[in-house]
């Protein structure tokens, strides 16, 4: 690790309560089981230990990069050169009060769901099937059934690049649909407060939980490793021709191949991985593909897939130049 020193992996010990660990290969790690050696994993325990790290690792000029449950990543096959902070399940407490629910940023969406409508609240059951975290979800105001967690949001705690600790109201979030500022401003969600509608017949909310997660099971891979949705439903695209998987589907990629890399045959929107596949084998079918409903229909289809290069950048996939 020529970027860590002893002294530095001494400190990041320090501020995270010995929850460092090193030399970790990311295939294991990883949802999609892709990727080589990450030289370090950090995972802290609350907001305060995010600014610190931050502060930190800035002030002494090295490499970082930040990810949840990694279910909408994808790690380069060479590894990666940076400290991997990773805000998990360390930060996953929450509390109810009335209408309202605070929570931090690495709590997992579905047990968050779940949590939420047996206090008797209502507004979050459209989340119950998103595997990731929720500073991921709050970061791409993502949901399902064409909705968004922003409008649940009263207020976002998050930490900047400096380390700086910083509360953000809804509207100074700038959500859109499967879009947020923090998309593009450096900082990391720590924690949210969300507001919700009493209700309190818990089994009606989780009769339509149940539901979705019906749906979920019918549409969607469930048992192979991949990365979810490959592509951003546009909604130009999708009033036009239809949702990413439909669109695909009718170019006829269902099912194929690169190396280990396969096209789901139950939807063409996801990429499975059945074996051994390899960074290079995705962002190979996500190039093709993206060139050939282009051709198709005139519309460009963006990756909802970030990959992370041995660098530690993180770049949509259909923006990576190689292969």
């Amino acid at each position: 690790m020529e970027f860590l020193k002893d002294q530095n992996l001494k400190e990041l010990n320090r501020i995270c309560k010995d929850n460092v660990l090193t030399k970790v290969l990311l295939a294991k790690f990883s949802r999609w089981k892709i990727g080589g050696i990450a030289d370090c994993i950090v995972r802290p325990g609350n907001t305060k230990e995010v600014a610190a790290l931050i502060a930190y690792l800035n002030t002494n000029n090295i490499p970082y990069l930040v990810i949840g449950s990694t279910s909408n990543l994808l790690f380069a096959d060479e590894g990666v050169r940076a400290v991997i902070l990773q805000v998990g399940n360390r930060m996953s407490d929450y509390m109810v009060t009335k209408d309202s629910v605070w929570v931090e940023a690495g709590k997992w969406v579905p047990g968050f769901a779940r949590n939420v409508a047996q206090a008797g609240l209502s507004g979050v059951e459209h989340t119950a099937g998103i595997p990731g975290t929720l500073g991921g979800l709050i970061c791409m105001n993502g949901g399902s059934q064409r909705k968004g967690i922003g409008s649940n949001i009263k207020s976002v705690t998050a930490v900047s690049p400096t380390g700086k600790i910083q509360t953000f109201r809804n509207g100074e979030c700038l959500f859109k649909y499967r879009a947020s500022a923090f998309q593009n401003n450096g900082y990391v969600i720590t924690e949210a407060e969300l507001e919700f509608n009493q209700r309190k017949d818990y089994a009606g909310i989780r009769d339509e939980m149940l539901k979705i997660l019906r749906e979920r099971r019918v549409k969607f891979p469930q048992n192979m490793p991949n990365c979810g949705s490959t592509f951003i439903s546009n909604p130009d695209i999708y009033n036009k021709y239809g949702p990413p998987g439909a669109v695909i589907e009718e170019l006829g990629y269902k099912g194929y191949k690169k190396g280990d890399a396969v096209i789901s045959k139950e939807h063409a929107n996801f990429i499975n991985n059945v074996g051994n596949a390899k960074a290079s084998d995705v962002l190979w079918l996500i190039k093709n593909i993206q060139k050939d409903v282009y051709q198709k229909t005139g519309f460009k289809m963006e990756a909802e897939v970030k990959y992370v290069n041995p660098m530690g950048k993180v770049i949509p996939a259909t923006n990576v130049s190689k292969n």
